[in-house]
């Protein structure tokens, strides 16, 4: 019987080239890359979010108190049935089962109540709702700023780590052609060692800021629900930073937007309530109310003999002790007053907060540019400078440590640069927190 073999390079070549593609598809699972755009990030945060969801489940509550606001009006309905069972016991024949000792009776009965206060319970019923709604709005809308702040943030980190790479570059380049240069006779070994010293210390710095900037991807993606998913993989996160002056007055800002600041509606609408709070008070205590009643009983004795009554009862009640000064109904009308002046007064340092925090934020943008400015020339005279340094290096006309000292001028002139065009962006989305608008609208104000 014949046997055919198989060399056994051919099984190896033959095992690896069917292994390859799945090996190949498996790598490419693994090193899949989750592009992030701002736009999802918070979409995804907002969907994400718990604090939101309570905020979600509160506002659904209030649009059914709102949606069913006649329950204020609906009376109060109740049915009853009953058995009841008679025999002497002691007397005459003793204790004895028939079925004429057996009773029954049922009921059913309707009261309603109609106060004065009643029409202001329903409206304060319908602006619970909408202030749930503005809360929910100002709370999602606080989540896309801070969302938007911590994306910007992670695009600066992430520039700055490409700043530092550069560096580690420059550092290692410089390295080489020292160690070439002592090898040769050229240059002396304190000038290597300080070459290798600077690559050295590039990588530590760049070490820690990739530290610092994993940390922070990683919890801004747990905000975001990736890590409890396992879907983050590698992320690479899409969009710049790019920043416009602002140039816009302060008052007519205050003149268009403060009366939409969610501080101020919510003050406004708890105002409102107070007034209707106010209303129901003295209507309730000092208005007459109006009371209905309807019974419906049936009774029976042994499965016969059945009976029924209906009755009714319209009664009118009026309230004499709120007339009376000093009473206890009275003191509740005065502290529903109160309560009304002390929201107005609230209101109106409200506002002024609000002006205030808009002034200071406008102002601070326009100071904060003109130091950008001043930072976008500094840069550009360091990495001149540096240039200019390097080159006079190369001719041996210029000591290494000065050629450190100027690229760590225009390293720290970068840093500098970009935590500025950071800081402004966090301004301006400050700012449209306060103005309680979106911060893309915002752009169409900019120059």
């Amino acid at each position: 019987m014949l046997r055919w073999r198989f060399p056994r390079g051919v099984l190896v070549w033959g095992a690896l080239l069917f292994l390859y593609p799945l090996g190949r598809g498996l790598s490419e699972e693994a090193t899949a890359v989750l592009s992030l755009s701002l736009d999802q990030a918070v979409e995804k945060a907002a969907a994400h979010s718990l604090s939101l969801q309570k905020n979600a489940i509160d506002l659904r509550n209030a649009q059914y108190a709102a949606s069913h606001r006649w329950s204020e009006l609906f009376p109060s309905l109740s049915a009853s049935a009953g058995l009841s069972y008679g025999t002497p016991l002691f007397t005459g024949q003793g204790f004895q089962l028939e079925k004429g000792g057996l009773g029954y009776s049922v009921s059913a009965g309707l009261n309603l109540s109609l106060q004065g206060g009643l029409p202001s319970a329903m409206k304060i019923i319908a602006l619970a709702y909408q202030s749930e709604l503005l809360n929910y709005d100002h709370a999602r809308r606080q989540l896309a700023i801070q969302v938007t702040k911590t994306f910007y943030t992670l695009l600066t980190d992430k520039n700055r780590l490409a700043f530092l790479k550069e560096s580690l570059e420059l550092a290692e380049k410089q390295r080489e052609q020292s160690r070439i240069a002592f090898e040769y006779g050229l240059s002396g070994e304190l000038r290597y060692l300080q070459s290798q010293l600077s690559v050295e210390s590039a990588k530590l710095e760049l070490r820690k800021a990739q530290t610092a900037y994993d940390t922070a991807l990683r919890d801004f993606l747990l905000v975001l629900g990736y890590e409890e998913t396992g879907e983050s993989g590698q992320v690479l996160l899409e969009g710049t930073l790019a920043i416009r002056p602002w140039e816009i007055d302060s008052e007519t800002l205050i003149h268009q937007y403060l009366a939409q600041r969610p501080d101020i509606l919510s003050m406004r609408q708890q105002l409102e309530r107070l007034r209707f709070e106010e209303s129901k008070t003295i209507l309730d205590s000092r208005a007459p109310s109006l009371s209905l009643s309807v019974q419906w009983r049936g009774n029976g004795e042994g499965g016969e003999n059945f009976s029924d009554t209906l009755s009714g009862s319209l009664s009118l009640s009026i309230p004499l002790d709120p007339w009376i000064p000093g009473t206890k109904k009275s003191q509740s009308i005065g502290a529903a007053a109160s309560a009304l002046e002390k929201a107005r007064l609230d209101l109106k340092d409200t506002e002024h907060s609000a002006m205030s925090q808009i002034r200071s934020l406008t102002a601070n943008l326009r100071s904060s540019w003109e130091s950008i400015e001043i930072a976008r020339l500094r840069a550009r005279i360091a990495e001149r400078t540096y240039t200019l340094t390097e080159q006079g290096f190369q001719q041996g006309t210029v000591e290494f440590l000065t050629l450190e000292d100027t690229r760590s001028t225009w390293a720290q002139s970068r840093q500098q640069l970009m935590d500025g065009e950071l800081a402004y962006a966090l301004m301006i989305l400050d700012l449209a927190g306060a103005l309680n608008l979106d911060w893309r609208s915002m752009e169409q104000n900019a120059e």
